[in-house]
């Protein structure tokens, strides 16, 4: 009991002599606590069949109906299929690059052509998601757009194959536009990872005889490993958690059969907007909340394995 008082008179004396900095914190909790906390609230629909007439509280529970309902469905195994392939494979192609591309720029010595790369590299992350989407759609246009130009430029006849409309071509376009847009960003952190790596390091491994890629593998990528492996944990949460917007986006009613993930179906469930589809919210909810849960156990699971085999975990 002492012992927690002293903690207690510690933790109360700290937040007197710092309060300003406290203070900073105010405006990002109460944003949580709204945005994010209040609104767990509503998982409770889930279970219910709910009438905005009668509320939350005031709705008839119906157990996991809607869960069984989701389970049995024709839409849950491609659902399930499209949104895994989507993520895996953006996961394998837009994870490494990252890693790699701060690898690679690290070796180059300061100046006008390291900034110019990051700058290039860096500036495809603040265009708006529609403005991509748009400039991808204006790009595969098989009329007028730059990939029939270059198809005509290489001498075949008549008129491409219309990748927007492939249901197959959708998952490529999705990945590496994407990779195209954040790579950069994404290398931020691994690049302020590597400041931290010891300069004598480098000299020793210098004299020893290390080449440029030597040191690169030996010294600059066993550096930055620990964060790798906490954006790694991060990004397994995120597996079936794919983005609304771009997949809604750059969907249409003939590449329907791969584009349609979680995400989509949630919203066009939860809103009707389907064709003669009716609201249902306590069914996107619930389809959300199992979502939710899996993304959970991902990074449980992983997390565990990391902290188990490795020195680096979130927890």
């Amino acid at each position: 009991m002492r012992a927690e008082g002293a903690a207690a008179h510690g933790i109360g004396k700290d937040f007197r002599k710092y309060w300003q900095i406290y203070a900073f914190l105010l405006l990002p909790v109460i944003y949580l606590a709204i945005f994010a906390y209040v609104p767990m609230g509503g998982v409770l629909i889930a279970f219910k069949k709910y009438n905005p007439n009668d509320g939350i509280l005031g709705s008839p529970w119906v157990g996991f109906n809607y869960f069984k309902k989701f389970f049995s469905s024709y839409q849950f195994e491609r659902v399930i299929t499209n949104t895994l392939r989507v993520s895996i494979y953006s996961l394998l192609a837009s994870f490494p690059l990252p890693i790699l591309f701060a690898l690679v720029l690290n070796t180059l010595r300061d100046g006008w052509f390291k900034k110019t790369v990051q700058t290039v590299t860096y500036m495809p992350h603040f265009i708006s998601m529609v403005v991509l989407v748009g400039m991808v759609i204006r790009f595969f246009n098989p009329v007028n757009g730059l990939y029939a130009k270059i198809y005509a430029l290489l001498g075949f006849a008549g008129q491409p194959p219309d990748l927007l409309a492939s249901p197959a071509a959708f998952i490529h376009m999705y990945v590496w536009s994407g990779v195209w847009q954040n790579f950069g960003w994404d290398s931020i952190i691994y690049l302020a990872a590597l400041t931290a790596v010891s300069t004598e390091l480098h000299e020793a491994a210098q004299i020893d005889g290390a080449t440029r890629l030597r040191r690169m593998i030996h010294v600059d990528f066993p550096a930055i490993l620990p964060t790798v492996t906490i954006m790694l944990i991060l990004r397994f949460g995120q597996i079936m958690g794919v983005g609304f917007e771009k997949v809604y986006l750059m969907q249409n009613s003939l590449n329907l059969r791969t584009s349609e993930v979680i995400s989509t179906y949630v919203y066009k469930v939860g809103i009707g907007a389907e064709a003669g589809a009716r609201t249902d919210y306590s069914y996107a909810t619930a389809i959300g909340l199992f979502n939710s849960a899996i993304n959970l156990v991902l990074v449980a699971g992983v997390n565990k394995l990391t902290s188990k085999y490795g020195e680096t975990s979130l927890w």
